[in-house]
């Protein structure tokens, strides 16, 4: 039977959940962050999940309004700041990934003092991909290699990463099929599961089910069994 032991979800489909109801879309993300901190939870609750990774904000998402930009990143830094205590009880471990230096100096001071005052937790890992593109991540990941001597492998590349880990299970709600430039190198053997359930409505039954159809599913990695 498979382990989730990777799990990365692309929350989609705030926006529409908001207009759909008739509400501004800020609505829909300030319910999407709710419904982030119940994943997690349940997530940290259950022994066979190691990682869960989000993707939070992209290197695309600049293009989104202004006023919607500038909410986001308020967004973050309130949720940040109120989950801390919430990471602390669940043993849960910070570690952003993406590149948060286009990000005011206040809200990289608050990730970063989130992602140290939980270092010392051994349970579940929760990245949030923040700034972040998986393209991005490669060429940054090669620029940190270009200099070394001897030939660049897979082990080395995966290790310069931003992301250290293979993904078992990724899922995307709000009703598209793409991977959107997130964890290109990490999910090459990762099981696909697109759900047309828009982010703020996915629940952790959802979830349930999802994983429990994963460890039904033979995964070959490319060999014969």
């Amino acid at each position: 039977m498979n382990r989730a032991k990777h799990i990365a979800i692309i929350m989609d489909g705030n926006g529409r959940w908001a207009e759909l109801q008739d509400k501004k879309r800020v609505k829909g993300h300030e319910e999407g962050a709710k419904v982030v901190k119940n994943i997690t939870t349940y997530c940290s609750n259950n022994p066979d999940i190691e990682r869960l990774t989000l993707y939070a904000f992209s290197t695309e998402n600049w293009k989104r309004p202004r006023l919607e930009v500038e909410f986001l990143m308020k967004l973050l830094q309130r949720y940040l700041k109120n989950e801390l205590p919430v990471y602390l009880k669940n043993n849960v471990r910070f570690e952003p990934i993406g590149d948060i230096r286009a990000f005011s100096k206040s809200l990289q001071k608050t990730i970063n003092e989130v992602k140290e005052k939980t270092a010392h937790c051994d349970g579940l890992v929760q990245s949030l991909a923040l700034n972040y593109g998986a393209q991005d991540e490669i060429v940054r990941a090669i620029n940190k290699l270009k200099n070394d001597e001897d030939s660049i492998t897979e082990a080395m590349l995966s290790n310069a990463l931003d992301a250290k880990h293979s993904v078992d299970l990724l899922i995307r709600t709000g009703g598209d099929h793409r991977l959107s430039n997130f964890l290109l190198w990490q999910v090459a053997y990762a099981e696909l599961f697109f759900v047309d359930t828009l982010w703020p409505d996915f629940s952790t039954q959802d979830l349930e089910k999802i994983i429990k159809k994963f460890t039904k599913i033979e995964r070959r990695f490319g060999g014969l069994k």
